[in-house]
């Protein structure tokens, strides 16, 4: 049983739920996100309160409707408040840009890498800090992973592009002999 799809989940203040032909539509202030909903979980969207349940003898459903629920608060909270990413550069020389719609990276290379920023997500570069920001928390977290998978930080200097507050355990490199 999933504590958190038992809750009923109420709508926040200038947010409206919608659920129509299986599809979970959720409006706020600050846009509009959709996802669907598979036919082994039924949502019951009601004036204050959306409720998730299983269909009876549903095991995909059974392992579903939790997932369901979490999506939904992820949802609300990206149309009233938005989501950031906070991504630092460590290194001698590595710098990020934007320009128009992509986001220049130097990091080591020969090349400068071009990733193109999807559709709702903002980008902000101030010195090493690279801050993402977007109201759809899944599409923000998977572009933050593409960023920093161009150089992941390495364990013995350090250098690369972390998450803000990530801890990179350190090796010890060769002794002098």
């Amino acid at each position: 049983m999933s504590r958190l799809g038992k809750k009923a989940f109420p709508i926040p203040q200038g947010v409206t739920v919608k659920f129509e032909s299986g599809v979970l539509t959720v409006t706020g202030p600050k846009g509009t996100l959709s996802r669907p909903v598979r036919k082994e979980v039924t949502v019951a969207v009601g004036d204050s309160e959306v409720t998730f349940t299983p269909q009876a003898g549903s095991m995909l459903g059974a392992k579903l409707w939790g997932t369901y629920a979490a999506h939904l608060i992820n949802m609300s909270t990206g149309v009233t408040e938005g989501f950031t990413r906070i991504l630092e550069l460590e290194g001698v020389g590595y710098r990020a840009e934007v320009k128009g719609k992509q986001l220049v990276l130097s990091v080591g290379f020969s090349h400068p890498v071009p990733l193109d920023i999807p559709e709702g997500i903002g980008a902000l570069v101030e010195k090493s800090v690279i801050t993402l920001t977007g109201n759809d928390k899944d599409q923000l977290g998977q572009f933050a992973a593409n960023v920093r998978k161009v150089r992941k930080p390495e364990p013995y200097k350090g250098k690369g592009i972390r998450y803000r507050g990530e801890f990179i355990i350190r090796k010890q490199g060769k002794k002098a002999a």
